[in-house]
């Protein structure tokens, strides 16, 4: 091997890292959208030794595996390759549209991410209140790949309530956080809030036969009971299913 020909191999290595520079932290914007990365490798087709050398040992890609991170990933292959130009299609650049970072500076796409209004509102075993007409304190951010493909939910059909009360100690807790799915009105069994006259409140449900609904609790000083939705001398109505909740601890 010649000395021009090692230093063309050189100088062609150096570009290549020159032209990649930060590749690794868009690959883990990325991956934060996959279940994992075998899911991401499995997607593009790429064996997982060969991505898992890429990731751990500071490789760069060659042009074949760029492509197939763009086709698996919906991302731009210039935006992989170099940072430049938007992420996908049709988007603007997270950092050119809003300077947005997470703790340690990193910044954040936030494409990504879905805003579920919060309501100054709390299924409770009594005295909560009717959520219509609420207009919401603010926002909670969710993860869009989880909200679509994990609770496969529509973001538009989302609000997040509060819990109060202790007549679900145990399951659900007072000032528990809750993320109710408003598409789904209809239950079969789980946990839904209902508005019982004027009051909200969150419950296990188990559907009965005849149209009756039977609702109880996971504290067992509150009694179960029914509620005949067919029944026009009652003034009922499912808000939504419980589909996550968060707590502090």
């Amino acid at each position: 091997m010649s000395e021009n020909t090692t230093h063309e191999e050189s100088h062609s290595s150096s570009t290549v890292q020159l032209a990649c520079a930060g590749f690794h932290d868009r690959m883990r914007l990325i991956l934060a959208n996959h279940p994992s990365e075998a899911a991401f490798a499995k997607a593009a087709g790429l064996s997982q030794s060969g991505f898992n050398r890429l990731m751990r040992q500071g490789g760069f890609p060659t042009l074949a595996v760029l492509i197939a991170i763009a086709e698996a990933s919906g991302c731009n292959i210039q935006w992989i390759a170099t940072g430049k130009g938007p992420m996908r299609d049709g988007e603007e650049r997270a950092a050119d549209a809003c300077p947005c970072n997470d703790t340690l500076g990193n910044p954040v796409d936030l494409s990504e991410f879905v805003f579920i209004p919060r309501y100054n509102v709390k299924a409770a075993a009594g005295h909560g209140s009717a959520i219509e007409g609420e207009k919401p304190m603010f926002s909670m951010s969710f993860r869009r790949y989880w909200i679509e493909n994990y609770l496969r939910v529509d973001p538009k059909d989302l609000s997040v309530l509060s819990v109060k009360g202790d007549s679900m100690e145990g399951v659900l807790n007072d000032r528990d956080v809750i993320l109710v799915n408003h598409a789904d009105r209809q239950p079969t069994s789980g946990l839904y809030v209902l508005r019982l006259d004027e009051d909200l409140i969150v419950k296990r449900v188990q559907k009965l036969p005849g149209g009756k609904l039977r609702i109880l609790s996971a504290n067992e000083a509150y009694d179960p009971f029914e509620v005949d939705v067919n029944s026009p001398e009652v003034d009922f109505a499912v808000i939504g299913r419980v589909v996550w909740f968060g707590r502090q601890i």
